[in-house]
């Protein structure tokens, strides 16, 4: 009986220590993204807008949009494609954004607010979400404005700010801090993406991320390609 009792004992201990070491796995942040839970708007990426820009390398600049634009192909995120003015002025939205939407048209508008066109505020309170991206030339005019005005409107707004550009970089910065103190989260189109997808166990979108990295990813992108290519590697082994 005494041996009975010392390992029950035991047992009880142990079992103690094991549930003491189990730590329950967290909720992610309410202000994280996911792909149900906003939408993404890509405003006047053009020629004409692009010309301008000077906070960012074009080539570089180009680079981010369109793999902040393959991003949300990849997790089915409603986005919305506007440009101004582009048959009389900024020309037609970057080859390479219309490429990964190739049936949208994107909306063109007067108004240098997007917000401000019915057609865009439309279609956003149809995909019901309370999280907007943005990503805009420029930063402080054809982004300030709809970031602003959304944030009035209830809407937590997200600006991706390597997806962006303003005629200097005083201009980006000082429209980007605007932004902020108003209450927008500002992201990078890797950090979007990589938020995104967050579990290399989810199978179902990994090769598609990691090839968007590979392609746009730079550095990280490269690093990709010789771990696979040298050790046979992958994210999440």
């Amino acid at each position: 009986m005494k041996i009975n009792n010392g390992i029950a004992l035991v047992c009880a201990t142990l079992f103690t220590m094991l549930a003491s070491s189990i730590v329950a796995a967290g909720e992610p942040g309410k202000g994280m993204l996911t792909p149900d839970n906003h939408s993404l708007i890509l405003i006047d990426h053009q020629p004409q807008m692009a010309f301008a820009t000077h906070s960012h390398d074009i080539v570089e600049l180009r680079n981010n949009v369109a793999g902040l634009a393959k991003a949300a192909k990849v997790f089915e995120v409603p986005t919305i494609l506007t440009t101004v003015a582009e048959k009389t002025f900024a020309g037609p939205i970057f080859p390479e954004v219309q490429a990964v939407f190739p049936d949208q048209k994107p909306i063109d508008r007067t108004t240098m607010n997007t917000w401000e066109d019915e057609r865009i505020t439309d279609l956003v309170k149809e995909y019901d979400r309370k999280k907007v991206v943005i990503a805009a030339l420029w930063t402080e005019v054809c982004g300030v404005g709809p970031a602003l005005s959304a944030i009035d409107e209830g809407y937590e707004v997200y600006f991706v700010t390597d997806a962006s550009g303003g005629v200097s970089k005083e201009a980006h910065d000082m429209a980007v801090q605007r932004m902020v103190q108003a209450g927008a989260q500002p992201i990078t189109w890797l950090q979007y993406m990589l938020e995104l997808q967050r579990d290399w166990a989810r199978t179902g979108t990994y090769k598609a991320v990691t090839d968007i990295a590979k392609e746009h990813g730079g550095g990280y992108g490269l690093g990709l390609i010789y771990a696979e290519d040298m050790f046979d590697a992958s994210e999440g082994k």
